[in-house]
């Protein structure tokens, strides 16, 4: 599945790997050319005087030896051809000029005079001469031209092939480089399709691994893995094509590798899938863990629970080196072992079967030159296949990492909508709410009431009494169970996600500041909150009063989660990026629980100035900061219990009178 969701990407740009593969096959053909046409110029040209001499009179390529001009048959015309017959022969260091025409295959030797060759158990004498340094140098002064060119045809070989590599190389790093770039954004932007409740399940440790370590892992599958998968397999097949031509006897020597690459693959894979699994498994929890510990520092050192935490990941870092080592012995096996071995045996097979068969005289037809060829194309075969053995490891590893990155984009998301409404009037209703986390565990129950345009409505009770839970199905983080949300009439389960927010805006009790500056954490990218709006907002919640004497103003610079502002600064921004929005619907969810008694009264103040106009939902844990809300919903373990306003809840004594008690004491008696 994940090999062919990685294909289906690849094919993304495939113009782009086409073009690279073109290249490949034209550095292939230009790479595969070359031993043939050192061939040629070993056995023709280089080797090529020991062949049959015809005499003739002077002309081109005549070469003058005593008082008579010799040349070689390959070279003489037809009526040229009819010339007395001689040979060259190379006998130990030494070459000889013969009469007649010399048998080339054979065995060879000089004595008295005279050469014999043996071949086929038959012994043939020729008289012969010895050619001196000058006069052999004669003889080859007609070859000079021909590998003066071949050798020019050899070097210009390597620079197309250089060119062909070059361009793939590069191509293939542009397909993969775009591959991944359309990958990470598509990972990203399903990221924001995905409900809460899977950030709520999943550690950001593990998410994060998934989009920056496995897509990097993907990366060199596209970029070491394919290249060498495709260079490695156009090069086998332009050799083995090459090695069929020249002699298909020596060629089917090699084609035992084929079988034993495809066994050795099957068990490669059967180990390495377990292990890259266990291995990209542990690094995403050590990066969960790691995430989290920089997160809890501060209460892993005050409570001294620096050892504890080092003890556990020393635990899961130990479980990933032992299956590094585990994949290590493996690939250590598979790589420069394994096509060391295959090598050697294919060279010593083929060894053994040119000198043993052309010293016997069985086989006729095996050249010196056919001897550089294949020793040349079977070094030249094992660099792609030791090159894609090395691959097994990466390949591997990104399958297990495409998995990975392709059950996170299989989980399932909704598309972000632009569907626009008109403002809401801010009429919300919560017709008989039920909700649960898990099957059957409610956490509401039997919700009912209704907030009108512009009031304010608060939510108290103990932690767990369903408070949070309120807002996160009227944000629409969660559906509701049973019953229904209306706002304006409309059940907001009928909208996208989206819509329902567009006029919806929440102050957290623990203000999340992005990294970016003051002015980009109000307006959130928007471009209808200019940098005058920004300060227009920030001015009305009293931010201006704090954050005033901050030197670069808007463009103070913010570090992550705005650790370098207090509580209330962060607080006061972020009811600024409310107020920006212009919400229709507001919640503040617990939004004075973390300041000082001095910056809540500036916190109060910018929330009053929030409040006018649009229907406020408070989550509060302070009642004093709750008394002039239209109503109050007391809840207790997912049920509205009480409801009212203050004055009313105070007269009835009931369970909200007893938490403002606890909270004021002996006060609540004269508040009532």
């Amino acid at each position: 599945m994940a090999a062919k969701r990685l294909i289906q990407y690849a094919l993304t740009f495939k113009g782009i790997i086409i073009t690279a593969l073109a290249a490949l096959m034209v550095a292939v053909g230009a790479d595969v050319l070359s031993p043939i046409v050192s061939k040629n110029m070993i056995d023709h040209h280089i080797t090529g005087i020991e062949s049959e001499w015809v005499e003739t009179a002077k002309s081109p390529q005549a070469v003058a030896y005593g008082s008579r001009y010799y040349k070689r048959l390959a070279y003489a015309s037809e009526e040229e051809k009819k010339g007395k017959k001689v040979s060259i022969v190379q006998v130990g260091k030494n070459f000889y000029f013969a009469e007649g025409k010399v048998e080339t295959d054979g065995k060879h030797s000089i004595r008295n005079g005279k050469v014999y060759v043996t071949y086929n158990g038959k012994t043939t004498t020729y008289p012969a001469v010895r050619l001196s340094y000058s006069e052999v140098l004669r003889f080859y002064s007609p070859e000079v031209p021909y590998i003066i060119n071949l050798l020019v045809l050899y070097f210009a070989l390597y620079i197309v092939s250089g060119l062909g590599q070059f361009a793939q190389y590069f191509y293939l790093q542009k397909a993969a480089n775009r591959i991944i770039q359309k990958m990470r954004n598509d990972v990203f932007s399903h990221l924001q399709k995905l409900p809460i409740q899977f950030f709520d399940n999943s550690p950001a440790g593990k998410i994060v691994s998934r989009i920056t370590n496995d897509t990097e892992a993907i990366h060199e599958l596209y970029v070491a893995v394919l290249s060498n998968f495709f260079s490695g397999a156009i090069y086998i097949i332009g050799i083995y094509i090459a090695m069929f031509l020249l002699d298909w006897r020596l060629a089917m020597i090699c084609t035992v590798l084929i079988p034993v690459l495809f066994i050795w693959m099957r068990v490669y894979r059967k180990f390495a899938q377990k292990y890259n699994y266990m291995i990209r498994s542990k690094v995403s929890e050590m990066n969960a863990m790691i995430n989290e510990s920089i997160q809890g520092m501060p209460v892993i050192q005050a409570f001294r629970r620096e050892k504890q935490t080092k003890n556990a990941f020393e635990k899961l870092n130990g479980t990933h080196f032992r299956y590094q080592k585990k994949l290590l012995v493996l690939n250590s096996l598979s790589s420069h072992n394994l096509t060391g071995i295959l090598k050697n045996l294919v060279l010593v097979s083929f060894l053994w079967y040119f000198g043993h068969d052309a010293a016997s005289g069985l086989v006729s037809g095996l050249s010196v030159g056919l001897l550089y060829a294949y020793v040349d194309y079977i070094n030249r075969l094992f660099n792609p296949i030791s090159n894609i053995v090395n691959q097994f490891g990466n390949l591997e590893q990104a399958i297990v990492s495409g998995e990975r990155v392709f059950k996170l984009l299989g989980e399932k998301g909704e598309d972000v909508s632009s569907e626009a409404v008109p403002r809401f009037k801010g009429h919300v209703v919560f017709d008989h709410v039920y909700f649960a986390y898990k099957e059957n565990e409610y956490v509401l129950k039997d919700i009912d009431f209704e907030a009108k345009p512009g009031e304010t409505v608060a939510l108290v009770g103990h932690t767990g009494s369903g408070k949070s839970s309120i807002m996160n199905v009227l944000f629409r983080f969660y559906d509701c169970t049973k019953g229904e949300i209306r706002i304006d009439g409309t059940d907001i389960r009928s909208l996208p996600r989206q819509t329902v927010r567009e006029h919806m805006a929440i102050v957290l009790q623990d203000p999340y500041l992005f990294t970016g500056t003051i002015y980009s954490n109000v307006s959130l990218g928007d471009p209808r909150i200019t940098r005058e709006k920004a300060a227009a907002v920030l001015k009305a919640v009293g931010a201006d009063k704090v954050l005033g004497n901050l030197e670069k103003g808007l463009d103070e610079p913010v570090i992550e989660k705005g650790s370098t502002f207090s509580s209330g600064q962060r607080q006061l921004i972020s009811f600024a990026r409310a107020l920006a929005f212009d919400p229709a619907i507001l919640i503040l969810d617990e939004a004075t629980s973390n300041i000082d008694t001095e910056t809540e009264t500036l916190i109060q103040e910018a929330m009053d100035v929030l409040k006018k106009g649009r229907t406020t939902f408070i989550i509060a844990h302070r009642l004093s900061t709750i008394k002039n809300a239209d109503q109050i919903l007391v809840l207790d373990r997912g049920r509205i219990v009480e409801r009212g306003n203050h004055e009313e809840l105070m007269g009835r004594k009931g369970k909200y009178y007893q938490m403002y008690q606890m909270q004021h004491g002996n006060r609540a008696e004269e508040a009532g």
